[in-house]
């Protein structure tokens, strides 16, 4: 097998494991599904159920503290992801524009300038900042 599909595989169960116990589940399942449809149209509608039950099992581990579940499931969609990816290579490069998608926004940069002069202070943070007698 391919080192880089094998790659992309993993990293994409990983990411849509994640991204199922998340507010973008939806977007992540769709992208997923629609995916499938284009690759396996006949598999497209059991795929969408099994990402259903995969994220009520996400759910239901997350609340009872069980953290092995969450790495099993993403196992079980890499070797799902793999498998697609072996047999339909094509679609490689919508897989890896679904990740993009999925990961999360990059945190704004920040930048602060200040300038003091004679006997002024400056007080500068990116959160909160209390100032008080210690």
């Amino acid at each position: 097998m391919d080192p880089e599909i094998a790659a992309l595989a993993a990293s994409a169960g990983t990411a849509l494991v994640t991204a199922l116990a998340t507010e973008a589940w939806q977007s992540a399942s769709e992208g997923l599904v629609a995916l499938w449809r284009r690759v396996l149209p006949g598999r497209a509608d059991a795929v969408e159920a099994e990402l259903e039950a995969t994220r009520g099992d996400l759910l239901g581990a997350r609340d009872e503290g069980d953290e092995e579940t969450p790495a099993e499931l993403a196992a079980e969609w890499q070797g799902r992801l793999r498998r697609l990816l072996s047999a339909h290579p094509e679609a490689a490069d919508e897989l890896r524009t679904l990740l993009a998608q999925a990961q999360p926004p990059a945190a704004p940069v920040i930048t602060q300038h200040a300038t003091a002069s004679g006997n002024s202070r400056v007080y500068q943070a990116g959160r909160n900042v209390n100032i008080g007698p210690r």
